[in-house]
């Protein structure tokens, strides 16, 4: 059967699917998955509270307190479908949009807040989390991934690593350079494209003729595409391709199949190149609202649930809103600190420049 590679809304042939928009639960030859009820209701709290997060920052951003934000808005089964797959000793490494990702690897949401303010070059260490700084770069995460799957396997640790980037990054020249890298050297790392379908204002038919996942034939190791919005279907497809990579399997390429409700970043108004009845159409496959449905369905969680959970949402926004008007502005000179693990002449001698230019200041207008 062909697939359409439009960026239509209906679900292609070859989509894994777990969990279908009405809240009806199916069985996959494949990839099969037992969850408790306890772990269903956690899932639907994470994707709550994360999106409660995202738009709580599209809010900071509207009002003038961060510079711009990258809304997550429609993924939120991807990122934390694959990101509860992780174990501890895997390492994430996200694009710049991975809040959900984030959320899962512990990492405080004022602190990604915080590289969006302007008040720290990231917020976080990569290795207290295993989930490394966000990569503003397109692609280039892949070939750090790489790398670091590259020395996983020689340390021969018992750990995969996951890479995300997103639809348009697989026209990048590193993300083809990585998936060489990954595949000749059978490296335990999962590739996990968020397909949006839109490379902010590119459709997809401007970036490939076929379905990304079967790019990866073409490079020697597997692809599937997943439906993006079923986080059941995340989760497994996410958790027997890291398996496989830790077994010794090499790599997999994963298309999540999903949509970018909102626009690209802040700075973007997606009503100039594409229609509002897209939006509409996708709107029907809300990954949050398949959720809940099949958890009334099931009669696994009541009203009282659903509330007790917005309340949580509502309470981590005000949350995150004081913490983040609260942090300070930084030093100047502490764009210096943490460049190089060891001092460096080249930084000294420009932190030395750069607290001269500052100094002519004082005294100004005397």
């Amino acid at each position: 059967m062909t697939i359409d590679a439009s960026r239509g809304a209906d679900a292609p042939p070859e989509l894994v699917q777990l969990l279908t928009p009405e809240g009806e639960r199916l069985d996959h030859p494949d990839y099969h998955i037992e969850l408790t009820d306890d772990e269903v209701r956690g899932l639907y709290r994470d994707l709550v509270l994360v999106r409660r997060v995202d738009l709580e920052a599209v809010a900071l951003q509207r009002q003038g307190e961060l510079g711009i934000w990258a809304s997550l808005l429609g993924q939120e089964a991807a990122q934390i479908g694959s990101g509860r797959a992780l174990t501890d000793r895997d390492m994430a490494f996200p694009t710049y949009r991975e809040h959900g990702v984030a959320w899962c690897r512990n990492v405080d949401p004022v602190k990604l807040l915080g590289l969006f303010r302007g008040v720290n070059h990231g917020g976080w260490d990569p290795t207290e989390h295993n989930f490394h700084l966000y990569t503003i770069v397109i692609g280039s995460q892949t070939l750090h991934a790489t790398g670091y799957a590259m020395g996983v396997q020689r340390d021969g640790a018992d750990a995969a690593v996951i890479a995300y980037f997103g639809d348009g990054a697989t026209s990048q020249g590193d993300v083809n350079e990585s998936f060489i890298w990954a595949s000749v050297n059978n490296a335990p790392i999962v590739f996990f494209c968020q397909n949006n379908q839109w490379a902010i204002s590119e459709p997809l038919e401007r970036q490939t003729r076929i379905p990304l996942y079967r790019r990866a034939s073409g490079f020697g190791f597997p692809g599937l595409r997943v439906d993006g919005n079923d986080v059941f279907a995340c989760l497994a497809v996410t958790r027997k391709a890291l398996e496989d990579a830790r077994s010794g399997q090499g790599p997999t390429l994963i298309e999540a199949f999903t949509y970018r409700m909102g626009a690209h970043t802040t700075s973007d108004d997606p009503t100039r190149y594409r229609l509002a009845s897209e939006l509409e159409a996708w709107k029907l496959k809300d990954p949050i609202e398949r959720v809940k449905a099949y958890l009334f369905k099931n009669q696994i969680a009541g009203q009282d649930f659903f509330d007790a959970v917005d309340e949580e949402a509502k309470a981590l926004g005000r949350d995150v809103r004081r913490r983040c008007l609260e942090m300070p502005d930084p030093n100047p000179l502490a764009i210096f600190d943490h460049v190089y693990a060891e001092p460096h002449a080249l930084i000294d001698e420009e932190r030395a420049q750069y607290a001269a230019y500052l100094s002519s200041f004082e005294g100004e207008g005397r």
